[in-house]
């Protein structure tokens, strides 16, 4: 079977690499003394561990460099899909001495299922960083091998195999979800408060199968890695992970993925966050983050901000829309 590489990877990479070369214009810092003067802090809405808190430690080295005299400091803040830390960071002081990692789908989705406690009108998106196919991942041992074989038993044991996921409403759920409903088959959802703690329970054989991202596994470079990929979600195999299928190839017509990225309260002054969109630009443009990047296994996919959020509102429509036939409520 052919693999085809990612062919939105290298455009976006290349435009974030014109982007540092060719920093937007902007006015006189308002606030001069920024970043400097104290630790500026990064809220993470999962548990260590997972692909979102491993991208966003790195990244706070990087910016390190990129930003004089800035400090990060990393708070996780796990819970409600991501929902915790939203609300964390639309009510800190719009200051640039807080800044936080969102997650689409969740960020998006979560919304749709039941009331939240934070507002996407007031949270600004800084920049996108990684696009992560969502996958069905097992232990090395387990005896599926295949999908086909993952739906041949479910339908022989309805509501006995257990999934696990980041949370209720996220990519590995609504993942999940759509699988079902395009198998006609019936899993336990099993939601954790992030990656890192699916994976765990996955290798301790807790669970049957995990919803986790192609870049969150950890198998690249080791001679026999613990987890297995059945398949992925993605339009297109990754290219770091060519031998791991799609699930459409697979027969399975389910298309999902965890877009990754940076955001601050909405009131962040212009300066503030442009400084930080083409310092984030400029970081991704590096030698070494593209080698760090290839390390953790990390699905780049450079947005500014403004980009990001405009490509939103079609996302969203698309989740309402998997809401209104199949609802994913634990």
């Amino acid at each position: 079977m052919t693999t085809r590489a990612n062919p939105g990877r290298r455009r976006l990479l290349a435009a974030g690499a014109a982007l540092a070369a060719a920093p937007l214009a902007r006015p006189a810092l308002a606030q001069a003394a920024w970043p400097a003067g104290r630790p500026i802090e990064i809220v993470v809405g999962f548990a260590p561990g997972g692909g979102t808190d491993v991208m966003l430690r790195a990244l706070a080295l990087f910016l390190a460099a990129e930003l004089p005299g800035a400090n990060f400091v990393i708070s996780n803040r796990p819970g409600a899909g991501g929902e915790t830390a939203y609300t964390t960071l639309q009510a800190a002081r719009p200051d640039g001495f807080t800044i936080g990692g969102i997650n689409t789908p969740g960020y998006l989705s979560v919304p749709i299922e039941r009331r939240v406690r934070y507002d996407r009108a007031k949270i600004r998106a800084i920049a996108r960083l990684v696009d992560d196919p969502t996958a069905f991942v097992v232990h090395r041992d387990s005896p599926y091998r295949t999908l086909a074989d993952l739906v041949a038993d479910a339908k022989r044991r309805p509501g006995q195999i257990s999934v696990g996921s980041s949370g209720v409403g996220t990519d590995d759920h609504l993942g999940l979800t759509l699988f079902q409903a395009a198998t006609g088959t019936e899993f336990i959802h099993a939601p954790y408060a992030g990656a890192g703690l699916v994976k765990n329970a996955v290798l301790a054989r807790h669970i049957d199968v995990a919803g986790l991202n192609l870049g969150e596994i950890g198998m690249l470079g080791q001679e026999k890695p613990a987890l297995r990929p059945l398949a992925g979600m993605g339009e297109h195999r990754w290219d770091l992970m060519p031998d791991v299928p799609t699930f459409r190839e697979a027969g399975y017509d389910v298309v999902m993925t965890s877009e990754r990225g940076i955001a601050a309260p909405r009131g962040l002054p212009d300066e503030i966050a442009l400084r930080l969109q083409e310092a984030v630009a400029r970081v991704i443009a590096k030698p070494d983050w593209m080698e760090k990047a290839r390390q953790l296994e990390l699905p780049m996919a450079y947005l500014p901000g403004a980009e990001w959020e405009a490509q939103m509102p079609a996302q969203e429509a698309r989740y309402r829309q998997i809401w209104e036939k199949t609802p994913w409520q634990q």
